[in-house]
């Protein structure tokens, strides 16, 4: 069933995966719709804990001129929870868009994909890159600094649940706030807003399964070994890659090295800002509208 109010630009859309979970996703689509009947549509494919709340004010952008799509993985917002916490790895979120993309009849498209999203863009383009029209990485890369891995391990699955918002915002401001240096606490306020919902006892706790901690504690489970001949089935397409200046999960080597790989792709640096940038900020703006120039 499809749900939009009036005073919303998108639609709240369902699809099956593979094991027969209800899997949530955001549909934008294009107001111009001209301009979009010969472009390929963009997915966006978030972060660990994250959700589709997270691509809100890029999708709201780009569903000017591109239909916009945001799936939910497994376990995350309003995507039903796995029965099998080993479900929770990247194989399977892939597996599940694959689903979605079979079912919305989605030959080509162009992913934009945070973290974890990226590495499933990259993966995607393994299993067949003629789908991908082009692609954004945001802050990741096929080696991740084990820094920002071990980072990541101490605060996923903690299951913490605050009294109020400004709880909520002081708490991520704790944990992540090297990452954001130059947030206020409206910021913080936004950011909890994004990956936290009122649970039923009132009290505001994490909009995700704490299981998909499980597979991630295990080495093989942050992401699978190898994975340059991954980012090289890229080869050939536009390519941008956002890495935030003060990230400790892209360093600046693997960044050359991805650049090298694959000539043709640009980047962008976002200022002030560590893992991972919010896609939002000028400079990425700039940057993702340069790409889908290319694309257009």
């Amino acid at each position: 069933m499809d749900h939009q109010s009036q005073d919303r630009s998108w639609v709240d859309r369902y699809w099956k995966s593979p094991d027969g979970l209800k899997l949530h996703y955001r549909d934008y689509p294009a107001r111009n719709v001209e301009a979009a009947e010969s472009r390929p549509p963009i997915l966006c494919m978030h972060g660990l804990t994250r959700n589709a709340r997270d691509f809100a004010v890029l999708a709201e952008r780009l569903s000017q001129e591109w239909r916009v799509i945001v799936p939910e993985m497994r376990g995350r917002g309003e995507s039903e929870y796995a029965k099998d916490s080993a479900t929770y790895n990247p194989l399977t979120y892939v597996a599940d868009v694959q689903a979605l993309l079979a079912q919305e009849g989605i030959e080509r498209f162009v992913a934009i994909g945070t973290s974890l999203g990226g590495l499933m863009t990259m993966m995607l383009a393994m299993v067949d890159n003629s789908k991908i029209a082009g692609a954004v990485l945001n802050d990741i890369g096929p080696e991740i600094d084990p820094e920002g891995i071990d980072r990541i391990r101490e605060y996923v699955g903690q299951g913490r649940s605050y009294a109020s918002w400004v709880h909520a915002a002081r708490s991520l401001q704790e944990v992540h706030g090297s990452s954001h240096p130059a947030f206020d606490l409206e910021d913080w306020l936004e950011m909890a807003k994004r990956g936290m919902v009122v649970q039923q006892n009132g009290r505001i706790g994490f909009d995700y399964d704490m299981s998909i901690a499980e597979p991630f504690q295990h080495d093989d489970g942050a992401a699978p070994p190898d994975l340059w001949p991954a980012l090289e089935a890229l080869a050939g397409r536009p390519v941008l890659l956002v890495r935030g200046e003060l990230s400790d999960l892209l360093s600046v080597q693997t960044l050359d090295s991805m650049l090298a790989r694959l000539p043709g792709s640009t980047s962008v640096t976002v200022p002030q800002v560590g893992h991972a940038p919010l896609l939002e900020e000028p400079e990425a703006f700039a940057a993702i509208d340069a790409l889908l120039d290319r694309i257009k």
